[in-house]
């Protein structure tokens, strides 16, 4: 019952400072470019080196990048590495979001809950904006658009309410923890590495390994993207594991309300 009223709460929190949150996110854009000399072309320099480097050591120095179902290794690779550049954000700077903005928390009383909302909101804008640049290279390869292609709006909502979740719960942690934030940060790279966003999962031989990455959110959402533009599959072709992301978002919405219930009344004074 304390979990229903907590959630009821948030939802309202959310709805009562909804032009706010708008306003944040758009402040936390022009702050984390302000000051640089190239400003808002970072947004995609960096992005675009990281695909550079895995491209050069995969299909160059590797030789291992080889065509999938008839497109260029390269269009599979930015087909996985674009829809994690806002997850590795939301596990790295979505952890951080409350500690990132605690004078919101000790000065002006903002409601804790929606720190991380706005942030997200942040990152997915800048994503958002790659995954168009990404459509727009298909086409220069001379792949059209077709009606696969409409449900990416249904993975990035996807994408969005998990890992908006998953902050929440972070944050929440981090801002009592300093030890947690680092704790998180340290298996960014290993998250990356296994989640079959540089490999294809669908070659694991191990049963219950394979088992165990469809389960997987992080593997949901890059297939998700790859399935929309590559694989041309449906999203309810494979019901088994639309239902594995939905009990993993479950679990974490059950992790972010425990912890805002659990730690919200210490954030100030900790703060």
């Amino acid at each position: 019952m304390e979990e229903i009223n907590d959630f009821i709460k948030i939802i309202k929190e959310h709805i009562e400072y909804r032009q706010q949150l708008i306003k944040l996110a758009k402040a936390d854009l022009v702050k984390t470019y302000r000051g640089a000399a190239l400003g808002w072309s970072w947004a995609i320099i960096k992005p675009v080196v990281t695909i550079f480097v895995y491209w050069f050591a995969f299909e160059i120095g590797l030789r291992s990048g080889k065509d999938v179902n008839g497109y260029p290794f390269f269009l599979w690779l930015i087909c996985g590495l674009i829809p994690w550049f806002y997850i590795s954000d939301m596990l790295t700077v979505g952890t951080d979001a409350i500690r990132k903005y605690s004078y919101l928390v000790t000065k002006m009383k903002f409601p804790v809950s929606t720190i991380p909302t706005f942030v997200s909101m942040s990152k997915l804008s800048v994503n958002i904006m790659l995954t168009v640049i990404m459509l727009i290279i298909y086409i220069l390869f001379g792949f059209m658009p077709d009606a696969y292609w409409l449900q990416l709006i249904f993975f990035i909502f996807l994408s969005f309410i998990i890992w908006t979740l998953w902050s929440l719960f972070s944050s929440l942690l981090a801002a009592i923890s300093k030890d947690f934030g680092n704790l998180v940060k340290s298996f960014v790279t290993a998250v990356f590495w296994l989640s079959g966003i540089l490999w294809n999962p669908e070659t694991v031989k191990i049963a219950w390994l394979k088992k165990a990455l469809q389960a997987n959110p992080v593997t949901y959402i890059v297939n998700g993207y790859r399935n929309c533009l590559i694989n041309k599959v449906w999203f309810w072709e494979q019901p088994k594991r639309l239902v594995y992301f939905a009990i993993s978002t479950f679990v974490m919405l059950i992790l972010a309300l425990w912890a805002y219930r659990k730690v919200r009344k210490d954030i100030p004074d900790v703060l």
